[in-house]
């Protein structure tokens, strides 16, 4: 026998009774759908009875009424967990509903975990492949360059170092057919062995090489496609990789985000990365609210001038605790660190960072490092352009300073290396804009130990 769906329906008083009971009637002789309850969220027009008893005994089924004038989204989702709804039907329309709260009431359906759908749109939760049998964490963000990556190295230096023995289990637009095991514990990854990777047609510059270069330690690459509106992927074989993770030799598992798309495991706890660049209204509309209802531990980044000012920060972090009020917030600033020493030495430096900030690192390289930067690109993600800068400075610099990412193998380190240019990789540091907020590193081993408790 087919299992019913539970479903919640959303209706509205801009609709004559007999009309909404025929949709309900309709959705009822569906052969998988039980209409369990009802909210009605608003309007008068057509409204001649408010009694919550009357409209249940039309409707047959139990029916709660908003409160005020405000969208009952507390009510959705109180009911939604008294009646373990499965789906939540919109039956309701224009003027009531607009497009906004549309999105407010789908990040709060998506929440509990279940569907919002209307005539002519299904909005569904991320999928969570229940698979792991060691303790982990999600690192997810809300768009891309941002910093995923540089945050999952710092998490994963950081706990290995406390003995937590952690891997990696990053998926990439340019990831691998099948996951790929990378021993960044035992390999020496030189800028020569990477392009040698890359001249094989690997993707070198991939996050889990990324991973395995910054941390040490064992990574495990996997690849994806396409990106839904609430994270979804439409291609990945992370849920492969996950397995994997439980196989090898370690005691934890990082599973990293790409771009706004959400790994599809489960996992015990997340961290969630929002750039402060970002339109705020990314954040605070649409799916925004969604992502960030996830996050146990939150980390806003590009916190600095120009990319976003101190009213704009103030702004997020206020709606951040609106959303999520249990979530540890920490806003940060990223600042490069060479893997090798370039004191005295002339540098090209290649940057996925914003042009607008460009200066503030040339400025730190130099004063914590000792070096004198000759030349700079912000290019690292345009081939063409990446090339053209290169050529500018190539012969005034020894070290071709590099991030590992997007064209840093196939195009930074070759034609460093054919112009007999030093290479040396770049990781980037989350440091927290001011001494109010909790320790980043702390904060970090705290949400770890949490999800081992969460996992035992």
């Amino acid at each position: 026998m087919t299992n019913l769906i539970k479903t919640l329906c959303l209706v509205d008083g801009e609709h004559y009774l007999p009309v909404t009971q025929e949709a309900i009637d309709t959705l009822n002789n569906l052969e998988h759908i039980d209409i369990t309850a009802v909210v009605f969220i608003g309007g008068t027009e057509k409204l001649r009875d408010d009694s919550e008893e009357s409209y249940s005994e039309v409707l047959g089924v139990p029916v709660q009424f908003a409160k005020d004038k405000d969208i009952p989204y507390d009510i959705i989702v109180d009911m939604i967990r008294e009646y373990d709804i499965d789906t939540v039907m919109d039956l309701s329309d224009e003027p009531i509903l607009d497009y906004p709260k549309r999105f407010k009431i789908a990040c709060k359906v998506l929440n509990e975990g279940i569907t919002y759908q209307g005539p002519d749109f299904k909005f569904e939760p991320h999928s969570e492949y229940d698979v792991m049998k060691k303790p982990s964490i999600t690192i997810l963000g809300t768009g891309k360059r941002i910093g995923k990556t540089a945050v999952s190295g710092f998490v994963s230096r950081l706990i290995d170092k406390k003995g937590y023995e952690p891997c990696v289990i990053a998926m990439g637009r340019g990831g691998p057919e099948e996951p790929e095991i990378v021993h960044g514990e035992e390999l020496e990854i030189s800028a020569e062995f990477l392009l040698e990777q890359s001249q094989k047609g690997v993707h070198a510059a991939s996050d889990h090489w990324e991973d395995a270069l910054m941390s040490r330690i064992l990574t495990i690459g996997c690849r994806r496609c396409g990106g839904g509106m609430a994270g979804e992927v439409f291609l990945t074989n992370m849920k492969k990789g996950a397995i994997l993770a439980n196989k090898v030799d370690s005691k934890f598992a990082i599973f990293e985000g790409s771009g706004a798309a959400i790994p599809p495991i489960k996992t015990n706890k997340k961290i969630v990365l929002i750039g402060a660049n970002q339109p705020t209204s990314n954040l605070t509309t649409y799916f925004g609210p969604y992502r960030i209802s996830l996050g146990d531990l939150i980390i806003l980044t590009m916190c600095e001038e120009p990319m976003a000012s101190k009213e704009k920060i103030a702004e997020i972090e206020k709606f951040i605790s609106e959303i999520n009020p249990d979530a540890t917030v920490i806003s940060t600033v990223f600042r490069p660190k060479p893997l090798e020493d370039i004191s005295g030495k002339k540098v090209l430096f290649a940057t996925t960072a914003p042009e607008e900030v460009k200066d503030k690192l040339v400025d730190y390289l130099e004063e914590k490092y000792s070096c004198e930067v000759v030349g700079t690109t912000s290019h690292l993600s345009n081939r063409p352009l990446l090339k053209e800068d290169m050529e500018k400075y190539m012969d005034k610099a020894d070290v071709m300073l590099t991030e590992l990412k997007a064209a840093a193998v196939d195009v930074a380190t070759k034609d460093a290396i054919n112009a007999g240019l030093e290479v040396v990789y770049c990781d980037n540091i989350p440091i927290a804009i001011s001494d109010k907020y909790p320790d980043l590193g702390d904060s970090v081993i705290e949400l770890v130990n949490n999800a081992i408790d969460d996992f035992n």
